[in-house]
Formats: C-alpha cells, structure tokens, sequence
C-alpha cells in the first residue's frame, strides 16, 4: 500500500510542478528513444526541463539519451516529448520506468507515439527500417512484480487493445506518400543491457518476434491501461544472423537509428495532423 500512496503522491507533485511550468494543455505526447532526437528538432520549443529538475523524476542514463522534457508545438498542436527515457536495466522499477506516462496522463495527453531502436530478427528486414509495433512479447522477467495498483488500473486490459488500428493504418499511409516503405511486427522485449545471444535470437525469432528490445513495455502497458491511444514505432538498427553475429557497439546502434529519424519523424507529425483535423 505504501508504495501505492508514494506513487501517486510523487505523479501529482511532478504534473503539479510541470503544469505550473509550462500551463498549456497538451494532447499529444511523444517517448523518443535511441537515434530519434531529431523529432525534438522539429519542436518549436517553449520549454525544456531537465528531468532532475522535476520532483521525484528518475534520471536517465543511457547513451544517446538526452534526459529532457520537451513542452512546444508540433503541426500547431501542443505536444510535450520525453527526450530520452527510463530502461529497467538502469536500476529503476516499473513504476519509475513508466512515471513520465503517468504524468503526461495528468496533463492532458490522449496520445502517445512510442519509439525505440531495436535489433532485427525478420530476415525481410533491414537496417534503418521503421516497424509499427502490431503487439509485443513481454520477457522483461525481473519485473514480475506488477506495477502498484491504483483506481487507474481498476479495468482489465484487453490486449488487443493496447496499439491503435487506427494510429497504424494511417503511418502505412504516410509511409506510402512519403515514398518510403515502413514494416509491421510483434516487438519482444528484454531487461538487457546486454544484446542477446544466438540462442536467444533463434528462440526469439522461433515465437514470434521480428525485433528485440530493451524498453517500451512498461510504458505501454500503462499507457493502454490509462486509455491512451498508442503507436509503437521501432527503428531496425540491425538485423540478427545467428550462426554470423556481427559485434555491434551501441554507438553504432545510435548512427543506424539517426538515419530512420526522419522517418519516424514524418509519421508522428502526419498523425498529430490528422488526429487534430
């Protein structure tokens, strides 16, 4: 119970303090992972805060992650972005992991676009591909302990529900005008941060996985429970071939990520465009 009454004692002072930082509504909320800062670019920015500037924020750690929260527009429309986020493999809880969700909860936000850089694991695919996330495989095990229950997860989630159709089927659209092809596939997360071995991608890709990952779930999960409209977007950094493993530094996961960016950033702002019509 006590970590129940921490929890949500700690998201309203955090979306008190935020609110009163920057008072616009905003309706849209953007989680930009490894490689994808250039949608950040992209926002006309009214205020950035450092996430150690916001009470009982977690820091984030991992490379290519700024640690910044971004509240400015985006095709005219109010957005707040996370740039970088929380891996349970830094050491934080679910809860911590996903708190920044929470928030923008509380700050009006409906809409959540989700993006990481993940491993491979379709051979149809390729480095620098985008996949809209169609479902995910949780293998996260060190986190069974389920996230504090509160009034907000009082509903049983139906999984289907947890990436919208709709949000998908408009990004093959974009993708389409754009003239860039875009896939579609079953994310399957890990704790990490060590990349998997070729056991585990032959076993990943034998149940159902097109691409591994080291976050994602645990923000989506509350997301889809909160009733957020969601899209998943991974950029394929590279793709796994078990019996040939090519030793890939995380820097060189960075540099194939940035290279899809402007992709992923063509897809969240047609879809904010479309969504606001």
């Amino acid at each position: 119970m006590n970590a129940e009454i921490d929890l949500e004692r700690n998201t309203s002072v955090a979306a008190k303090f935020l609110q009163e930082t920057a008072p616009d509504p905003v309706s849209f909320g953007v989680i930009l992972g490894t490689g994808s800062g250039i949608v950040a670019e992209k926002i006309s920015i009214d205020h950035e805060i450092d996430y150690g500037d916001i009470p009982h924020f977690p820091k984030s750690t991992a490379l290519g992650h700024k640690g910044s929260l971004i509240f400015g527009n985006l095709e005219n429309q109010k957005v707040v972005a996370m740039n970088g986020r929380f891996h349970l493999y830094e050491g934080h809880t679910i809860d911590s992991a996903s708190m920044a969700v929470r928030v923008m909860h509380r700050l009006g936000v409906r809409f959540l676009f989700v993006t990481n850089a993940a491993g491979g694991l379709n051979p149809k695919f390729s480095s620098g591909d985008v996949m809209i996330i169609d479902s995910h495989i949780d293998l996260m095990f060190r986190a069974a302990k389920i996230s504090s229950v509160d009034v907000e997860f009082s509903r049983p989630l139906l999984r289907t529900d947890t990436y919208d159709k709709n949000l998908a089927q408009h990004s093959r659209s974009i993708a389409r005008s754009n003239n860039f092809q875009i896939q579609t596939g079953v994310y399957a997360g890990l704790l990490g941060p060590n990349y998997e071995t070729r056991a585990e991608y032959r076993m990943l890709r034998r149940i159902g996985a097109d691409v591994a990952g080291m976050s994602t779930i645990p923000e989506v999960n509350v997301a889809a429970m909160l009733g957020l409209r969601v899209l998943g977007l991974s950029i394929v950094t590279n793709v796994a071939k078990p019996d040939v493993l090519d030793v890939t530094s995380g820097q060189e996961v960075v540099e194939a990520a940035e290279l899809a960016a402007p992709h992923i950033h063509k897809i969240i702002s047609g879809c904010i465009r479309n969504a606001s019509a």
